[in-house]
């Protein structure tokens, strides 16, 4: 296990619109605003998602089972902003539902707003933390250094 203890700092909230992609959004906010550690909490609606619901396959290297949306439907997720080598990486879990359909998971395929998204993004200030590659899955995971 690794940890690092950080404090609160900023909390940014914005509205995303119909047919906004919550990954771009975030990420466009978190560059602007230079924010390198954050949680993130949504509330509102997906148009449609492309979720990881598990992996399909684990060795010799894990793939993702994905798993189409196709609302408008309802979503409540939760989820972390660290940055890579390229910048700011949005790490998302998510609820959806309509209806009768549920879907849990990891809309990493990309996810688009139905009517309206409230974001909340709560900066973490003074940790050292960022995404690194990890050779054995292949995926930039969080890292303390």
């Amino acid at each position: 296990m690794e940890y690092a203890v950080g404090k609160t700092n900023r909390i940014i909230a914005a509205r995303l619109y119909e047919g906004e992609d919550i990954y771009e959004c975030v990420e466009t906010i978190a560059k602007k605003e230079n924010v390198k550690s954050a949680a993130v909490f949504i509330t509102g609606g997906f148009r449609k998602a492309s979720v990881v619901v598990g992996p399909k396959q684990e060795k010799p290297k894990i793939v993702g089972n994905f798993k189409e949306f196709d609302g408008p439907g309802e979503v409540l997720g939760v989820g972390t902003i660290y940055w890579d080598d390229e910048g700011p990486k949005m790490h998302l879990h998510s609820a959806i539902g309509k209806g009768d359909e549920t879907v849990v998971g990891c809309p990493r395929g990309g996810a688009k707003t139905f009517l309206i998204l409230e974001v909340t993004i709560i900066e973490i200030e003074g940790i050292n933390a960022g995404r690194k590659f990890d050779q054995q899955t292949q995926l930039n995971l969080l890292s303390f250094g």
